[in-house]
């Protein structure tokens, strides 16, 4: 809400025509979040709506920063579908994809595209179909049915209202992911099968291992986005990443198994919260220019860095104690414990460190550090848990 306050402020500045047209998507939102709130803001918090915001905002004033703003037409038409309100109007389409976050994308080769929405009806002229594009949205945020030509939706992931995105323009970043700048994967590169069947495995295995932890998932997260595919060496994990300005999301290439998964999930969640947390409650001073060397990473990380970096560790390390000593846990996840175990609380202990002696934490980030410190120390040793 803070970047849209943003983005309307900036708005304001602009040529006459930008603003009516934003005006007139701006009333179609405000319609739709009177008659159905929560619905309205499922669409404003889908990651993806953030990260439109943040590009948005990043661009220039001139023809970038407007060829991004003319997606708010699309962010408002789910707004009004979901909310399921009567309105027609029209959008333009420069990219000539018509993305309806959280919903899926529509093939607009002219451009721009008519809507008409009705009750839960979308109808979309000028899109890829040359008879129109029809899509029921039901209440509940369940799948569209329908569609046609040109029309592609985004696909559950088993057992939970998670999507696979691999569609949204601004799922990840032009500048791409990591050091080796991974860029998102293409729907005929990311298959579904592999996607479904890695998150349905990571959902039996901590369901197994430590069930509080699925349902901190399926609470915090709302979307996986596929990252193209990286060069592997030995071990490596698969890369992933959470968006500070796409928070539900995670971004990941295909893990090779369900365990893989599951670290990663767990791992991103975490990242979720604290990114969120921070939001609310800053935990560090911003500007300070010290890096500090970590074991999960080869590159120095500012303090902040440091923070999100042991919080998701500590969270593995405390899954990997559970999964030592957790009567249901498969047997090779028990096998591999005792390493992961020791090698994840080894890098905590050490993160910490540079946390409880840095004065780059505030008052609440030194608090903060201090109870993963206690965490941390009642996490106990390998030989505690395990035979």
């Amino acid at each position: 809400m803070v970047l849209f306050k943003a983005l309307l402020a900036r708005v304001e500045r602009m040529d006459p025509v930008v603003r009516r047209r934003f005006d007139r998507d701006w009333n179609v939102l405000e319609q739709a979040e009177r008659a159905r709130p929560a619905a309205v803001r499922g669409v404003l918090d889908y990651p993806m709506t953030g990260a439109w915001l943040a590009a948005n905002l990043a661009a220039p004033d001139g023809p970038a920063f407007e060829r991004h703003l003319t997606h708010f037409g699309a962010v408002a038409a789910t707004a009004a579908v979901r909310a399921g309100r009567q309105v027609t109007m029209a959008v333009e389409v420069p990219s000539g994809l018509l993305a309806l976050p959280g919903l899926g994308v529509l093939r607009c080769p002219a451009g721009r595209a008519r809507l008409e929405i009705r009750a839960g009806l979308l109808r979309v002229e000028g899109g890829g179909n040359l008879g129109g594009t029809l899509l029921h949205v039901p209440p509940g945020g369940r799948r569209p049915r329908g569609g046609g030509r040109g029309w592609s939706g985004l696909r559950d992931l088993p057992d939970d209202a998670v999507v696979l995105d691999d569609l949204d323009p601004y799922r990840v970043p032009t500048s791409g992911i990591g050091p080796a700048a991974l860029p998102a994967a293409e729907r005929r590169h990311a298959p579904h099968r592999s996607w479904a069947e890695r998150w349905r495995g990571a959902r039996r295995l901590l369901l197994a291992t430590d069930p509080g932890r699925v349902a901190e998932i399926s609470a915090v997260l709302r979307a996986v986005v596929p990252l193209g595919p990286g060069v592997r060496h030995g071990a490596r994990q698969p890369m992933s990443a959470t968006m500070r300005a796409a928070p539900g999301a995670v971004l990941t290439e295909l893990p090779v198994s369900a365990e893989e998964m599951a670290e990663v999930l767990v791992h991103e969640a975490h990242h979720t919260k604290l990114a969120a947390l921070q939001e609310l409650v800053p935990l560090s001073e911003q500007g300070r220019g010290a890096v500090h060397r970590v074991g999960w990473r080869p590159d120095p990380r500012p303090i902040a860095g440091v923070l999100q970096g042991a919080y998701a560790h500590l969270a593995l390390t405390d899954l990997w104690r559970r999964a030592g000593s957790g009567t249901d846990t498969p047997r090779s996840w028990r096998r591999r414990s005792t390493e992961q175990f020791e090698a994840y609380r080894d890098q905590v202990e050490s993160a910490l460190s540079i946390l409880l002696e840095s004065d780059e934490l505030t008052f609440e980030g030194r608090e903060f550090a201090r109870e993963m410190g206690r965490h941390h120390a009642s996490l106990g040793r390998c030989s505690r848990f395990l035979g």
